[in-house]
């Protein structure tokens, strides 16, 4: 998939993406349809972030949700 390019199917994979990392247990709360495109960079770089690693503390998983609320319109 290339997220170079801003589109409404690559904010979606990758909001399923983390939350699927994340093993986030309220997945409805997350919708892709919950993100301007404006944000688009700022949440690329989380995804990116957070594939890379192999494991996450639950320290950092609160980070990331703390700053996937702050992406959300």
């Amino acid at each position: 998939m290339d997220l170079s390019k801003q589109s409404e199917e690559n904010v979606n994979f990758m909001i399923e993406e983390i939350k699927s990392k994340l093993r986030m247990v309220n997945v409805d709360a997350m919708k892709a349809e919950d993100f301007n495109a404006s944000q688009y960079e700022d949440l690329r770089e989380l995804y990116e972030m957070v594939a890379s690693r192999n494991s996450i503390t639950p320290n950092e998983m609160q980070a990331i949700a703390q700053e996937l609320g702050s992406l959300r319109r």
